[in-house]
């Protein structure tokens, strides 16, 4: 553990004091974690607060521990995770932030305090379907807005019922059943018949 990341961790220990739940250093990387309920007030404590002075959020991510590590999983489900940047002080942190209720995730949005981080809320929404509470413009970034479900889930099926593909005539996106039997697909490399003598 470097010096500096002990030094980046007690600061942080000090400036948000009972709003953290943990803080670790691990691979000379600091990962801290808080409370959904408290997400605006340590976001803005740690963009605003002399010490830490994180001005810049680089990424948001949506996380689905149900089957992390492909060991059961013993806590909430989903998770958001942010990744910021301190220009004035070269470090940098992660975030961490449950979403207290795993039928229906929602966290604060941090758009108010990083423009940045609408895009990546978007995404995370689109994909995880963790609802981003005072988001501008919450609506899928990447599937078309009838896609069904959210495919980064650990439970979205592998394989579909419906196909999708553009209609000239109707000059939009349909859905319609899949037309083709459906297999699984193995690549070359791993099939029984390589292994036979």
């Amino acid at each position: 553990m470097s010096v500096k990341m002990e030094k980046l961790k007690t600061a942080v220990e000090s400036v948000l004091g009972e709003k953290l739940v943990s803080a670790k250093i691990a691979l000379d990387e600091l990962t801290v974690e808080c409370k959904a309920a408290d997400t605006l007030a340590v976001m803005t404590a740690l963009r605003d607060h002399d010490t830490l002075s994180f001005e810049q959020c680089i990424d948001v991510c949506g996380m689905d521990y149900s089957a992390y590590k492909d060991q059961p999983w013993d806590g909430l489900r989903f998770a958001v995770v942010y990744h910021l940047l301190s220009l004035k002080h070269n470090a940098r942190i992660r975030v961490r932030i449950f979403a207290e209720d795993d039928s229906f995730p929602v966290v604060p949005s941090v758009v108010d305090i990083w423009s940045a981080a609408n895009w990546f809320e978007r995404e995370a929404f689109d994909l995880y379907g963790i609802v981003f509470d005072g988001h501008p413009d919450l609506r899928r970034l990447l599937t078309d807005y009838g896609f069904v479900g959210h495919p980064f889930r650990k439970d979205f099926p592998l394989s579909g019922h419906v196909e999708m593909r553009y209609d000239a005539a109707q000059q939009r996106v349909i859905y319609q059943p899949v037309t083709i039997e459906p297999r699984e697909i193995t690549p070359r490399i791993i099939r029984e018949e390589n292994y036979g003598g």
